[in-house]
């Protein structure tokens, strides 16, 4: 499993497999530490995620997130030539944090061991661009700062313009859809119909 792991569960622009791991390796970690990390941070912003933009536009979000982080990190490995696998759906995490920071800038935060230290959702959200882009400027190898600041940029784009431009103005692809459904059903496709 491990050739099979490398390949499409870790994204790298120097792999034979460019596309699918883009994906796949979101739902890959290094480590149990990682993972529970990842998900500890997920679990924290979803109820406020799903109630900005409900359970399917959080879902679409959350995997486009996924795919355009990894293609940040893929640009930036490029352009420095440095190609080490990355796994983790950290890059689609920080979408789903810059998103909530971006919409309830006021909201308090506090680290998971210092409950005692608050601060605003808007100050975490600029504290943590700030060490990505020096991570990312300085060459730091810690995170793939790439795909966080790609995962954040997206997310704070999407919450301020893509919810109006993508998610409203979905109708006629979804009508399109429904009405090839319905042709391919009268013409024994298989298909359901409603």
């Amino acid at each position: 499993m491990r050739r099979i792991m490398f390949t499409y569960f870790t994204s790298n622009p120097s792999s034979r497999a460019l596309c699918s791991p883009m994906l796949l390796s979101t739902f890959s970690h290094f480590s149990l530490f990682h993972m529970a990390a990842n998900m500890y941070v997920l679990w924290s912003f979803s109820s406020s995620i799903v109630s900005l933009l409900g359970c399917e536009q959080f879902i679409a979000v959350y995997l486009s997130a996924g795919v355009i982080s990894s293609f940040v990190s893929y640009v930036a490995k490029m352009a420095t030539g440095r190609f080490e696998p990355s796994l983790g759906a950290s890059g689609a995490i920080m979408t789903v944090l810059a998103a909530v920071c971006t919409k309830m800038p006021e909201a308090k935060l506090a680290i998971i061991l210092l409950p005692m230290f608050t601060f605003t959702a808007g100050s975490a959200l600029k504290a943590i661009i700030a060490f990505d882009t020096a991570g990312l400027a300085l060459g730091w190898r810690l995170f793939d700062h790439a795909a966080h600041l790609g995962g954040a940029l997206f997310g704070m784009w999407y919450v301020t313009y893509g919810h109006e431009l993508i998610w409203k103005n979905r109708e006629p692809l979804v009508k399109a859809w429904h009405e090839m459904r319905t042709k391919n059903t009268g013409k024994g496709g298989g298909g359901r119909s409603n």
